[in-house]
């Protein structure tokens, strides 16, 4: 099957690992992205747009005001369960100036569908819910000559902007690999982070290590809980010998590479549950603490997350320093976690399997 992933960008390289989880289920899959990442992830088709990366769109959002006035946050106290966020212009300025954007952007989008063969493909998958029109032409389209439709959020894209509603209803099915965002809508169909776990060296607790260094990598240090979680740092760092890793404003390989000399890893305190990072961490066998999403503790009763909030970090981390026999058993436990639920090819058939694409033929 012919399967064209569209994302606004790799967002923390989720679509082109389902990209590579389908190629090598025999599937011919595509990214077409409209920006790079500034992480640096693999690219398959950017197209380089432009006045369309986040900077842009926070610049809009500040000289118009949120269209979807909800902030960034990592506490479930922003979402009213129930209430599926739909995203509305901030305001007639604001739409006329996305229009304009749009119609400098069509002479592209017209030479990259005709060269792309951009109509051929079996089934479109919108990762992060963005068509390249907010008036859902490209869905319309799509629908129109009968092809299949999926929808991915990943995070915020719900949370804080809200779904597009003329591709959101064009959809077949809803995914997303937030638990929390059952909460806004519980049709979604939830599937865990895909991941590549054979991509990350595993290496076992250090018992005999004195001065433990302790990973923290925000994307976004309000929605991490970054400054609270800084500040109880420093609260341990007065009573025991660890030295502080703050990840942040690297590329993904620095990233990673730093991660991996982390002795703890802590990837957020407030209750919207785990990502990406947290994953990488355990696959690199380094404990992790994180504040997880209700409900998550009775879907997965395995897990091997160590679960704070700003009230227990402090004892959670003075547990993990004095116990080497703890950081070895999670170490341990979190490799074979992130094997066990995480692996994208079996995401991928999950999902397939809702949309009722047939397995390739390898």
């Amino acid at each position: 099957m012919r399967i064209l992933h569209i994302a606004p960008q790799n967002i923390s390289d989720v679509p082109m690992t389902l990209v590579r989880a389908e190629r090598s289920l025999g599937h011919d899959s595509r990214l077409v992205t409209f920006f790079r990442d500034p992480r640096g992830y693999d690219e398959d088709v950017c197209l380089e747009l432009p006045f369309v990366s986040s900077e842009f769109a926070a610049s809009v959002r500040r000289f118009f005001g949120n269209g979807a006035g909800r902030q960034v946050s990592n506490s479930l106290a922003a979402t009213i369960p129930g209430e599926l966020p739909q995203w509305h212009p901030p305001g007639v300025l604001a739409n006329a100036l996305m229009k304009t954007r749009e119609r400098l952007w069509l002479p592209k989008l017209q030479r990259f569908f005709r060269r792309f063969r951009f109509w051929e493909y079996d089934l479109y998958q919108f990762d992060g819910g963005l068509d390249f029109f907010r008036d859902g032409w490209t869905a319309k389209a799509i629908k129109k000559r009968g092809k299949r439709l999926s929808v991915l959020y990943t995070g915020s894209d719900l949370r804080t902007r809200g779904i597009i509603e003329p591709l959101h209803s064009r959809a077949d099915a809803h995914f997303t690999v937030e638990l929390d965002h059952l909460l806004l809508d519980p049709t979604l169909n939830y599937v865990p982070f895909p991941f590549e776990t054979e991509k990350y060296t595993w290496q076992p607790a250090d018992e005999e290590k004195h001065t433990l260094r302790i990973g923290h990598a925000p994307t976004n240090r309000k929605a991490k809980g970054t400054e609270v979680i800084l500040d109880i740092l420093a609260e341990v760092a007065a009573v025991r010998e660890i030295e502080v890793v703050l990840i942040e404003n690297l590329s993904h390989e620095q990233a990673i590479e730093a991660k991996a000399t982390c002795d703890i890893f802590i990837d957020q305190i407030g209750d919207l549950g785990y990502g990406i990072n947290a994953l990488e961490a355990l696959a690199l066998g380094v404990p992790t603490c994180t504040g997880l999403a209700p409900g998550f503790d009775e879907k997965f009763t395995d897990h091997p997350f160590v679960e704070v909030d700003a009230a227990t970090l402090y004892q959670a981390i003075i547990e993990l320093i004095d116990s080497a026999e703890l950081r070895t058993r999670l170490s341990r436990l979190g490799r074979e976690w992130v094997e066990k639920w995480h692996d994208s090819r079996e995401i991928v058939r999950r999902m397939h399997a809702t949309l009722g694409v047939p397995e390739a033929a390898v």
